[in-house]
This record gives C-alpha cells, structure tokens and sequence, in this order.
C-alpha cells in the first residue's frame, strides 16, 4: 500500500515553502539509534537521561557523562539516507528548510548549510572548551575528555538538559511562514521543539510521518509506516 497519497503528493507540489522538522527516527536508517524506543540509547541506565545530558551532569559526572556519550552518540562514519537526500532535494529547488532536533549532522552531510538548516539542538562535532571557548578537535575529545595540553574540559556545543536550543526565534519564524510542515522521525515530546507547531498559520497542511503514531494533535494527518518508504515514493 502506498505511503504517498495523491492528496499528499499533491501538497508538496504545490507548496513552495516546505519546512521539515526532523527527530532521531530519521537517521536510525543511517545506524545510528534513537532515544525513546524499547532499543534506544536510554532504556537501561542508571541515571535519568535528563540528568546524564544536563549542564549539572558536565560538572558533577563529567567523565560518565564522556563515556555515556562516546558509546552511545557518535556515529562519525554514518551517511545521510533516502530521507535527509529526498528533504536537501527539495531544500536545493529553493522550496524547502530544516529544522532538526538530530545532532549528527547527517543534514550538513546530505549538503544543506546554515541558510537551509536549523540544528535546534546543535552538533556533537561541533567541539570546544567553556574555560576559554576554544575549539577542539575530534580526534583530541575521542582520546579524552581533558585538553591535552593542560587539562580544561571539551565538550560538544550541543543543547545539555538546562540549557536554551539554539537559534529558537529564527525556527519559529520560518515555521510561521512555511506553507506545508512535515514532522518526520520525531516523538514530540520535548520541548521547546514541540511547542514550534503553535506558530504555524492556520490552515497549513501538516503532516507528521512516524513508525508509531503520536498523540492525537488538531491539524495534524498522521502517515504511519516507515519514512524511507514515504520518502522514496515521495517526488519533488
């Protein structure tokens, strides 16, 4: 059965101001694992996930913090999928932008730039030092989560539990001036990344595509079934 009705199908082509928001159900195609599913990185620890990737977590736990993250977050090697290739075609015929929760950075792989891309909740390859707010390399923070040359913290310029996402006022602008959202991949469930639907304009088609459906939203037609397959048939 298809994914892609021909209502769907001829949302998209009609619209011209496409914004996807995208969650961690989007790279998992690409190996890397979610959060919240009975196989995600968070069932099992012995810590609260809001706590092992809060700010207060990076000064009171950092080294198990370090380790949680090494094991479980980076995923250097991945590639973008059918669905970040299906999103940047659309984004470069100039009708789309991004807004993902995903810090992974598969987007800017698949070739969108800062203009087209809106990492909410930043990127793990994105390395500094608070101490001085100098940059680190990849190589240096997978070695250690000390400074080799004098011992200052690294760490990835990501969104920690406690603390604010990043450009928040510009992803509710381009949500308010989107004709067509889809929400794929994507729980819903933190905020204030959830709270970016209430500054759509009324009457905006908004579709939500995930392997399970999510709480009833008004205005929102749920496409349940695997989002490679909606994304494969899907044309731009």
């Amino acid at each position: 059965m298809k994914m892609v009705t021909e209502g769907v199908q001829r949302a998209f082509d009609q619209a011209k101001k496409i914004v996807f928001l995208t969650g961690a159900g989007v790279s998992t195609l690409s190996g890397i694992p979610d959060y919240r599913s009975k196989n995600g990185v968070y069932q099992g620890l012995d810590y609260s996930p809001e706590y092992l990737l809060s700010d207060q977590a990076f000064a009171e736990i950092p080294d198990i913090q370090y380790d949680f993250m090494q094991q479980n977050l980076y995923f250097p090697k991945a590639k973008p999928n059918v669905i970040h290739q299906k999103m940047a075609e659309f984004v470069a015929e100039g009708r789309a932008k991004v807004i993902t929760q995903n810090i992974d950075d598969l987007d800017v792989k698949a070739g969108l730039s800062d203009q087209q891309l809106i990492r909410f909740h930043g990127s793990l390859y994105d390395l500094y030092s608070p101490q001085d707010g100098q940059k680190a390399r990849l190589e240096d923070y997978q070695r250690s989560l000390y400074r080799p040359e004098d011992g200052a913290k690294i760490r990835p310029r990501i969104t920690f539990y406690g603390e604010i996402p990043f450009r928040v006022e510009e992803a509710a602008t381009w949500v308010a001036q989107a004709d067509l959202i889809c929400l794929v991949g994507t729980s819903f469930k933190v905020y204030p990344f959830a709270g970016l639907l209430s500054y759509a304009q009324p009457n905006v088609p908004i579709f939500a595509v995930n392997l399970t459906p999510l709480p009833v939203m008004a205005g929102v037609q749920q496409i349940i079934g695997n989002a490679a397959d909606f994304f494969g048939e899907l044309k731009n």
